[in-house]
């Protein structure tokens, strides 16, 4: 009986790191009673903050502040927890990750750093837990959408 390769999809989520600090207003999110029917994990909310940020040029713009003032000046050693993201925004973190902002003779930030950029940068601004559960909606009817043109 001939056998059949069959390609092996990548991981629907993917783990990273947050630094604490951003870890827990993360968790303060997900704990909102705003956060309800769905009820939003952390792979949705950290992957609503990526989009929020990443699909911006003004908050590209912050992002690369806060990661050259305030997360630089931060002791590199700080404890970190591993959260999930979605695999289309970790996709987007490599992309910037990779990005000449990122490269020589800029200092390189690596993809936890990234991530928990966004992270304080949705945090700062204004009607920040609204904005994280809306996006995370969109995120959510958009993989909807997408598993559903996958299905045929």
């Amino acid at each position: 009986m001939p056998h059949t390769l069959v390609a092996a999809q990548p991981p629907a989520i993917v783990m990273t790191r947050v630094w604490m600090h951003e870890h827990d207003w993360l968790h303060s999110v997900y704990a909102s009673h705003a956060n309800q029917s769905p009820t939003f994990r952390f792979p949705d909310l950290l992957s609503a903050c990526i989009e929020l940020v990443l699909s911006s040029t003004e908050s590209l713009a912050r992002l690369q502040l806060f990661l050259g003032t305030e997360l630089g000046a931060r002791d590199p050693k700080a404890p970190r927890r591993s959260c999930h993201v979605w695999r289309r925004q970790f996709d987007e973190l490599l992309r910037e990750h990779r990005a000449a902002w990122n490269s020589h003779p800029n200092p390189k930030f690596e993809l936890d750093a990234i991530a928990t950029g966004c992270v304080a940068v949705v945090r700062a601004e204004h009607d920040s837990v609204r904005r994280v559960l809306t996006q995370a909606r969109l995120n959510c009817a958009a993989r909807a959408a997408a598993d559903a043109d996958q299905r045929g």
